[in-house]
């Protein structure tokens, strides 16, 4: 199971929300290059970005910030938040992104990510958030009655390369990850599934292992405070 370090990006900053709130953003550094290559020297694998303002602006906003550290690291980026054409996507590839997330757009224009899939194999993921099973959109400020099973499934055959899982009301609250209903998911569709919202503690990373069917987990806020540490969780996983 891979280890994704988050870097969610808020007006150039190094960002964790507290459920999806804007308005209840830590900032945790002001050079997210500097951030990005600590983790990458750390040992991660992969690195997962959020445009945070992008998502609610339907258009990149930290642009800079994530061609900074593009420049900065040698690691695969995967990068979310804002995202919403056919134009947008073909220049995140270009400048070096390895894997676009696509979240709105899942629920609002599934054919644009199954085009997507299929032009850049292995380099489009679906991002699906959720309350209560239920998928919200444009930076998780619209709920929809899409169940998140539902969503996931209309994409089994479009190819594309992961689906990052967000259990909203787990995120940045540091009370553990929504396993259950991440499983649940992993087990009803065959595309990987990645975990992410409140990964807080070396324990959670192993349960979510130990179900056998999570490709990975994302965490944020608890690689900032301390809680979990990125080289003893990276050779736990290993």
């Amino acid at each position: 199971m891979i280890l994704y370090p988050a870097i969610d990006l808020k007006d150039g900053a190094c960002v964790r929300l507290l459920r999806g709130d804007m308005a209840a953003a830590t900032v945790f550094g002001t050079d997210p290059a500097a951030q990005a290559k600590a983790f990458a020297d750390a040992g991660a694998q992969w690195l997962h970005l959020v445009d945070l303002n992008g998502a609610f602006a339907g258009q990149p906003v930290n642009a800079d910030a994530v061609e900074a550290i593009l420049r900065a690291v040698k690691v695969p980026v995967q990068l979310g938040g804002g995202i919403r054409d056919r134009a947008g996507i073909e220049d995140w590839l270009a400048k070096g992104i390895a894997r676009v997330i696509l979240g709105t757009v899942a629920v609002e224009n599934p054919a644009l990510v199954r085009e997507a899939a299929d032009a850049h194999p292995g380099r489009i993921a679906v991002g699906i958030d959720a309350r209560r099973g239920r998928v919200a959109t444009r930076g998780w400020a619209e709920e929809t009655q899409v169940e998140v099973t539902d969503l996931a499934r209309r994409f089994e055959d479009a190819g594309v390369a992961a689906i990052i899982y967000t259990d909203i009301d787990r995120d940045g609250a540091m009370g553990g990850p929504n396993i259950e209903a991440t499983e649940a998911l992993a087990r009803a569709v065959t595309i990987p599934v990645i975990a992410s919202g409140g990964v807080s503690r070396l324990a959670d990373l192993t349960a979510l292992r130990d179900t056998g069917v999570i490709a990975g987990a994302i965490s944020g806020r608890a690689l900032y405070d301390g809680a979990l540490d990125l080289g003893e969780a990276l050779a736990a996983l290993r």
